[in-house]
C-alpha cells in the first residue's frame, strides 16, 4: 500500500517557512524562487486538507494546526538528517546507539566504562540520555535502557546484568578517623534521604537487626548523585548502590562508617524493543555489558551482609 507522506520538497519548503515566519526567507536559504516555496506550501495544505499559515499584519503565522505539525515535522526532519550525517561519516560501517540510563549509575559506573567499548567497536557511537524508570520505546528515540528493577518491561527484552546493594557512605569529617561505627552510632548522625528509595534506610536497618524510629527523616534528594555530594559535604551519611561510589572511598572522599551492604529489591538490566534485540550494534553492546558486569561480580571483594 502507498504511504500518505508528503513530499520532502514540501515539508523542506515548509519547515524553511515556519521557521523564518517568512516565504522570502525560506527561499533564500533553500536556493529556490519565492513563488516556488509558495507552491510547495500550498500543494502540503492541499494534501493534508487544514491551512498551516495565516496572513497577519506583519507577513504570515502558523495556525494552531501548522505549529503542532510544524513541531512534528522539525523532530523528523532533524532526525533523518541526523542519521544520514551519520552514516556518511561512517560510510555504511558501524551505526549509534541511544541509550536511555539512570543517571548516576550512567556517569559514575558506565562512562569510565565506555573507552573499552570504543576500542572493542571503534565505529558505533553510544549517546546516553536520562531515564529513570521504563518507558515506551515507540517515538521515545531510544533504542535501549540501563535501568534498576525487577526485569519486567512489557514489550522489551531484558537482560540481567547485577543485582543492587546499598551501603552508608559519609565524608571523614564526619566520624573519627578510621573509625567503624555500629548501626547505634550511625543512627545518631543526619541520615540523607533518597526520594526515590523513600524505605531504604529503614531497611538497611533491618538488615542489620536494629530498629531505629526516624529512618524516613532527614533531608530528601532526587538523584544518588545528589546525595552524594551531599554526603562529601559532610550534610550526613547517604545510603547509595554500591556502583555509585566510584572511586570516592578509594581516594578517601568518601567512607564507609559501617560495612555492611544490604541487598536491595532492585537489579540492573539491559533492556530493548524485542524486534531490536538481534540488531548488530544493540546486540554488541548488550555483550559487553554482560563481560563487564561478570568479571566485575568475580572480582568484587566479599562484603559482610
Amino acid at each position: 500500500m502507498r504511504r500518505k507522506i508528503p513530499s520532502a520538497a514540501a515539508l523542506t519548503a515548509f519547515e524553511a517557512s515556519a521557521r523564518h515566519g517568512s516565504y522570502t526567507e525560506a527561499a533564500r536559504e533553500l536556493a529556490l524562487t519565492q513563488s516556488a516555496v509558495c507552491r510547495q506550501v500550498g500543494g502540503l495544505e492541499s494534501f493534508l486538507g487544514v491551512k498551516l499559515f495565516r496572513r497577519a499584519k506583519h507577513g504570515m503565522v502558523l495556525t494552531e494546526a501548522g505549529t503542532a505539525y510544524c513541531r512534528f515535522i522539525t523532530k523528523q526532519l532533524d532526525d533523518l538528517e541526523r542519521g544520514t550525517l551519520d552514516l556518511m561519516a561512517r560510510q555504511g560501517r558501524g551505526g549509534t546507539l541511544e541509550l536511555g540510563v539512570v543517571p548516576t549509575f550512567g556517569t559514575r559506573w558506565l562512562l569510565p566504562r565506555l573507552p573499552a567499548f570504543g576500542r572493542q567497536q571503534p565505529d558505533v557511537t553510544v549517546n546516553l540520555s536520562s531515564r529513570t524508570r521504563p518507558f515506551a520505546f515507540e517515538d521515545s528515540g531510544i533504542d535501549a535502557a540501563i535501568y534498576t528493577g525487577d526485569g519486567n518491561w512489557p514489550g522489551a527484552a531484558t537482560t540481567f546484568l547485577m543485582a543492587e546493594s546499598m551501603v552508608p557512605v559519609c565524608s571523614p569529617a564526619l566520624i573519627a578517623p578510621g573509625t567503624q561505627l555500629d548501626p547505634a552510632a550511625l543512627a545518631r548522625l543526619p541520615l540523607l534521604q533518597q526520594s526515590t528509595r523513600p524505605y531504604a534506610w529503614r531497611q538497611w536497618f533491618d538488615s542489620v537487626g536494629y530498629s531505629i524510629n526516624h529512618a524516613l527523616v532527614g533531608q530528601r534528594y532526587e538523584l544518588f548523585s545528589m546525595s552524594l555530594e551531599a554526603a562529601r559535604a559532610g550534610l550526613g551519611v547517604a545510603l547509595v548502590p554500591e556502583y555509585d561510589l566510584g572511586d570516592d572511598v578509594v581516594s578517601g572522599r568518601l567512607v564507609i562508617p559501617v560495612d555492611h551492604a544490604c541487598p536491595s529489591d532492585r537489579a540492573y538490566y539491559f533492556a530493548c524493543p524485542e524486534q531490536q534485540s538481534e540488531d548488530a550494534v544493540t546486540a554488541a553492546f548488550r555483550t559487553w555489558l554482560v563481560e563487564q558486569t561478570r568479571s566485575m561480580r568475580e572480582d568484587a571483594p566479599t562484603r559482610q551482609g
